[in-house]
């Protein structure tokens, strides 16, 4: 789609606005910045969704080593360990600066951090707020911030759909209207350009994921020929409230580091067998149980009443409110759950400054591949993550920016015309990942699921947004299919162990993908891109 429109502007262009998009916009002050946010800032990122909290040793009975070693053993083989030993030293001093910039943490008497225990950690090592509100209240008090900050321009509405690259660098940012009707492109020219624009959950029916995160930024990054890396990897997280609800709601790891069991409609506490750390077994491990039962029509289930009783309802101000909402008393009864696709571990390839393989191009939080997470990310080490790179990039970018100039209001008017993605093929290549790059997957499901997804692709070819959202699909299940083992939150039944060989972090570029791909088509099904 041609630009109709360039806007020139010397500002930083960060895409998103989530924790890290937020973070970084007020670690570059006074440089200025624009925002792009689809939504009014605070809804529609993952951040803001994110209940169990930040990972960092603050006890002085813990250490970032014994963080780095839990992070390592989660991510089954494939952690970069510079990474993991750097992003664990770093955490405490994040939630110190987080505590100056207003986060509400929860603390003791005495005014320590209060910390709970999740799954896999060795240390009760999660800094919370009110519960399970860290997400939402340190979102809060970093927008507070950023509306604050003169040097941070905020456009709410707009959405990116497309990277301007010239001669192998990132120049700027294609953008369109957020709203149903969209718009035509206009060119938004900047310095450097952060992405920041979340994950890829949301392109499975079954997600905890905010709508509109469907793997849009891994699609752009990668149309524009950046490196992506550990692709396969998707989380599932094992306690989403099976309750019909799209995005399904999240019961937090944190009910069952509070001693939460899980039960099957016949009373019986599965997980007892599956794992010596039962509810606490790494999540890959916890997921792959609950849809075993869900498979075999056991219908799980998540029992909060002995170990908390009535105190849910204020511990767990979210949880509850998901319960009462779809008619449920966890006091009285159990939560049905489900696994639902949560966290993607893989995105687009970032040294330990952020950068990625494209120049002029960052990345951070849940759309980035680091190297911290591995084949299975550590519980809460998501937000911590976002946080030490958002900085990391933000403190890059500026190196290279040279003396800070100040910069006119960038003044948007978008033009009419373009098309959003139909509704209805979104929802059908949805229902493709589910159904074959799910919590267990085989040669035969992800050979289909890439015909269907480039025959949906092929339906709406001058869809920037929509073939964003193929293209994620596609590195996801391309590279499922070229990993033949099973490590962390990969499952593949037809190759159903680890290998040595292959315990090292996987590469991908679009091209690479969509040549795997087309070998598997069938003549008439064309690429939209080269037809």
């Amino acid at each position: 789609m041609e630009s109709s429109q360039d806007i020139q502007s010397n500002r930083i262009v960060i895409i998103g606005a989530g924790l890290g998009a937020l973070y970084a916009a007020l670690t570059l002050a006074p440089r200025p910045v624009v925002m792009i946010s689809p939504d009014p800032l605070g809804q529609g990122a993952s951040s803001a969704w994110a209940q169990g909290g930040v990972a960092a040793a603050m006890d002085v009975s813990d250490s970032p080593e014994a963080h780095a070693i839990d992070t390592t053993r989660a991510g089954a083989g494939t952690v970069d360990a510079e990474v993991a030993a750097l992003v664990t030293r770093e955490a405490r001093e994040h939630i110190l600066d987080l505590t100056t910039l207003g986060a509400p943490f929860d603390r003791t008497e005495d005014g320590g951090y209060v910390m709970s225990r999740e799954a896999a950690h060795s240390f009760a090592r999660v800094v919370r707020v009110k519960g399970d509100q860290a997400g939402a209240e340190i979102m809060r008090a970093l927008i507070e911030r950023v509306r604050a900050t003169p040097s941070i321009q905020v456009i709410e509405g707009v959405l990116a759909e497309g990277l301007e690259v010239h001669d192998g660098t990132v120049t700027g940012v294609r953008l369109i209207s957020s709203a149903p009707e969209g718009s035509a492109a206009l060119l938004l020219s900047g310095s450097a350009v952060l992405m920041a624009g979340g994950g890829s959950a949301g392109l499975y029916a079954i997600t905890t994921n905010p709508p509109r995160i469907r793997g849009q930024a891994l699609g752009m990054a990668a149309r524009a020929g950046a490196e992506i890396a550990d692709a396969e990897f998707v989380q599932f997280h094992p306690t989403a409230m099976d309750v019909g609800e799209d995005p399904a709601p999240l019961a937090t790891e944190a009910l069952r580091g509070e001693g939460a069991i899980l039960v099957n409609a016949a009373g019986e506490r599965f997980m007892l067998d599956e794992h010596p750390d039962a509810e606490l077994a790494p999540r890959d491990v916890v997921a792959r149980a609950i849809f075993a039962q869900s498979q075999a029509g056991k219908r799980p289930l998540l029992d909060t009443r002995a170990a908390l009783g009535e105190s849910i309802t204020t511990l767990f101000p979210a949880v509850s409110g998901s319960c009462a909402r779809n008619g449920i008393d966890p006091t009285q009864d159990p939560i049905p759950v489900a696994a639902a696709a949560h966290y993607h571990m893989g995105g687009i390839a970032t040294d330990l400054d952020g950068r990625s393989s494209l120049a002029g191009l960052w990345a951070c939080g849940e759309c980035a591949s680091t190297g911290l997470h591995g084949a299975n990310r550590l519980a809460s080490n998501g937000l911590l993550e976002a946080l030490v790179y958002a900085r990391r990039a933000a403190e890059d970018i500026a190196r290279g920016q040279g003396e800070t100039r100040e910069a006119a209001p960038v003044h948007l008017e978008l033009p009419p015309g373009g098309e959003g993605a139909d509704p209805a093929l979104v929802a059908s290549l949805r229902q493709c990942m589910t159904r074959n790059v799910g919590v267990v997957r085989d040669a035969d499901g992800l050979r289909a699921a890439l015909r269907e997804i480039a025959a949906l692709c092929a339906k709406q070819p001058d869809c920037e947004s929509f073939q964003n959202i193929c293209t994620a699909a596609t590195m996801i299940a391309v590279a499922a299919l070229m990993r033949e083992e099973s490590r962390g939150a990969h499952e593949r039944s037809d190759f159903p162990e680890p290998l040595p060989a292959l315990a090292s972090r996987s590469r991908l570029t679009w091209d690479a993908a969509k040549a795997l791909r087309d070998s598997l088509l069938d003549p008439y099904v064309s690429d939209p891109e080269t037809s």
